[in-house]
């Protein structure tokens, strides 16, 4: 009984501690509910909401963690222990801010991308034209626009996210990448001679591009390990369940990509047109008569 006795004296404290909590808790809790109907019926200007009711989270989070740890600890009155509580409830409610301006640091100091550089994070690409405090800007790429066009809009991009997700810079260190092209022809073609006509082209079109890119991965080996074997025009063969297949391999810079397309695929056409024996291939069906 004496030990049952001394349980219940000792815990009286904290379960009063725990009630008050509680109470705190529920008070404020209904205080920010009730503050964000106000301001949703009174104010029609969704951007003033956006940025009072996050200012209400602010407020909120910071007096929930200083009334309840003042429940909690004692000696909360001296100014150090107020200031250390007072700081750990703006590191909580201000969580992302925080990490922005973690990421801002990062991206000054290691310089992953910089303005103008060609990036993607996530499923966002697109060329960096900003760079602030909390975010930086791109404008975009790609997504409905084919070959890595800009599509016009510019989306913005919280800085901690550098810290978070793989980021993939087209420019730093090596300024090209690979590009291929594939060309479907019949099996009743030449192939050898399309494959023939195809490799000159290629060469014709980007091979001062690889001697270009030759330089710069001698000077990106220097801090990278970047190693190509060859860096030349190729045209790989395949075959498809429709005909034979004719790849088209070669290095480009990324804002060129789709300029250097379209001029290889004008000359590609030009030098089937003119031979009879090459022919592009294309769904079909055949159908056989029998007599």
């Amino acid at each position: 009984m004496q030990t049952l006795s001394s349980y219940i004296n000792i815990s009286q404290p904290v379960l009063y501690k725990l009630f008050l909590s509680l109470v705190i808790f529920i008070v404020l809790t209904t205080a920010r509910y009730l503050l964000n109907l106000f301001i949703l019926k009174r104010i029609e200007d969704h951007e003033r909401i956006y940025y009072m009711r996050r200012t209400f989270v602010y407020i909120y989070t910071v007096l929930l963690v200083l009334m309840i740890g003042r429940v909690w600890i004692k000696g909360l009155e001296s100014i150090t222990t107020f200031l250390g509580l007072a700081s750990a409830g703006l590191a909580i409610a201000m969580h992302d801010t925080v990490a922005n301006i973690a990421g801002w640091v990062f991206i000054i100091s290691r310089k992953p991308f910089k303005v103008g550089d060609r990036i993607q994070i996530t499923e966002t690409a697109g060329d960096v034209i900003d760079i602030r405090f909390l975010q930086f800007s791109v404008v975009e790429i790609g997504n409905w626009v084919d070959s890595d066009q800009s599509t016009g809009r510019i989306i913005h991009i919280p800085n901690s996210k550098v810290l978070r997700d793989p980021l993939a810079n087209y420019q730093i260190g090596f300024e090209y990448i690979w590009n291929e092209i594939p060309v479907l022809i019949t099996f009743e073609s030449n192939w050898k001679k399309a494959k023939k006509l195809l490799s000159d082209i290629v060469v014709k079109h980007a091979e001062h591009l690889s001697q270009n890119a030759q330089e710069q991965i001698r000077r990106a080996a220097e801090k990278y390990f970047i190693h190509y074997s060859a860096l030349t025009p190729i045209v790989y063969t395949s075959v498809r369940d429709s005909g034979v297949l004719l790849t088209l391999r070669y290095m480009v810079d990324p804002r060129q990509r789709r300029s250097t397309e379209q001029q290889i695929w004008e000359s590609v056409l030009d030098a089937f047109n003119a031979e009879p024996d090459i022919s592009l291939a294309y769904p079909t069906t055949r159908f056989y008569k029998q007599d």
